[in-house]
C-alpha cells in the first residue's frame, strides 16, 4: 500500500484515474471479498515462436495482443476453476479477476510463488520468463500458503537500458506517462496528446511495447505455448501501416472484435499509426503523400 500510494502521489498513473480510487482496498483482499482467506494466483504462458515482421512500413504490436483477448480466454478458465473449487468445498465463496478488479495481482503472484516483480515492474518467472498473463481467484477457503518467489534480477539492468523513453525511472518503478504501452493503449486524445519528443521515440509501435520484456535474460529459456488462443493473425504479426491508416470504425470493430486491440479504440489506433508513419518518413526521408 505504501508503494502504491507513493507511486500515485508522484502522478505516475497519468490519466488512469481509476487507480486512485480507494488504494487501501487494492491492498486488502478482504475489502474486495468479505471473509477472504486465500488467493489463488494463476499465470498463462502467451509466448509463441513467431517473429514480427519489422520491414519498413510495418507497425509493431505487443506480443500479448497477437492472438485473442486474454481477458476472455482466462476468464472462461477461471470460471471452470471456480466451479471445481465449489464442488470440492461446497459453501465457500469465490471471486475471480483478470486485470479488471482492485487487486495488486503482481504482488500477490509473487507471494504465491509464480515469479517475482522484475525491475521493469512486470512479473518474471524462472520457468516462463516475462511472458505470463495473470489472473486470480479470491476465496473464503483457507488454503496452505505457497513459498513466495525470490527476486533473481540481481545487478542486471538490461530492461532499464532498453526502455526507449526512459519510463523505468528507477529499478521496479515505471512512470506510466512515459511508457509506450500507456501512450498507445490507455492514453486518450488525438495526436496533440503525445509530445513530439515521446512520439519520435515510439518508432513503429502502434499497440504496446515489448522492449523491456524482450531483453530479459530469463526469456532465453522460455518455451512456446501450445495454446491456440495466442496464435498471431497475419494482421497482428505484420500490421501494414498504410492499410491500417484507412481502417473505418466499422471495419475496426469487426477486425478486432476478439482482440485486445479494441482497447485502444479506432481513434487511438489511427493516432498511433499516424505517429508510426511520421517516424518512418523521418527515418527514410520520404515525404508525406
Amino acid at each position: 500500500l505504501n508503494r502504491l500510494t507513493e507511486w500515485l502521489q508522484r502522478g505516475y498513473h497519468g490519466t488512469m484515474a481509476w487507480m486512485t480510487l480507494d488504494p487501501p482496498r487494492r491492498s486488502d483482499p478482504q475489502r474486495v471479498l468479505p471473509g477472504c482467506r486465500s488467493m489463488v494466483s494463476v499465470g498463462m504462458n502467451y509466448y509463441t515462436d513467431h517473429r514480427a515482421n519489422e520491414q519498413p512500413g510495418m507497425g509493431r504490436i505487443a506480443r500479448y495482443a497477437w492472438g485473442k483477448d486474454y481477458h476472455t480466454v482466462m476468464s472462461q478458465r477461471l470460471s471452470q476453476l471456480e466451479a471445481t473449487i465449489a464442488a470440492l468445498a461446497p459453501g465457500v465463496t469465490t471471486k475471480a479477476y483478470v486485470d479488471t478488479g482492485p487487486i495488486m495481482e503482481k504482488a500477490w503472484a509473487q507471494q504465491a510463488g509464480l515469479g517475482w516483480i522484475g525491475k521493469h515492474s512486470n512479473l518474471v518467472s524462472a520457468e516462463y520468463g516475462s511472458w505470463l498473463l495473470l489472473g486470480e481467484i479470491l476465496t473464503t477457503l483457507d488454503l496452505e500458503q505457497d513459498e513466495p518467489a525470490t527476486d533473481l534480477c540481481g545487478s542486471c539492468t538490461l530492461c532499464i537500458q532498453a526502455c526507449p523513453t526512459g519510463a523505468i525511472v528507477e529499478p521496479y518503478i515505471v512512470d506510466a506517462r512515459l511508457c509506450i504501452s500507456y501512450l498507445t493503449i490507455e492514453l486518450r486524445g488525438g495526436r496533440e496528446a503525445i509530445s513530439d519528443n515521446l512520439a519520435a521515440q515510439m518508432g513503429n509501435r502502434i499497440f504496446g511495447c515489448d522492449d523491456c520484456l524482450d531483453i530479459c535474460p530469463f526469456n532465453l529459456r522460455a518455451d512456446a505455448t501450445d495454446d491456440s488462443a495466442f496464435t498471431p493473425t497475419p494482421l497482428t504479426l505484420a500490421p501494414d501501416l498504410q492499410t491500417l491508416a484507412q481502417i473505418s470504425e466499422e471495419s475496426f470493430a469487426t477486425t478486432f472484435k476478439e482482440s485486445p486491440l479494441k482497447r485502444a479504440k479506432q481513434s487511438g489506433l489511427l493516432r498511433n499509426v499516424g505517429i508510426a508513419q511520421e517516424n518512418h518518413r523521418r527515418e527514410t526521408g520520404d515525404k508525406a503523400p
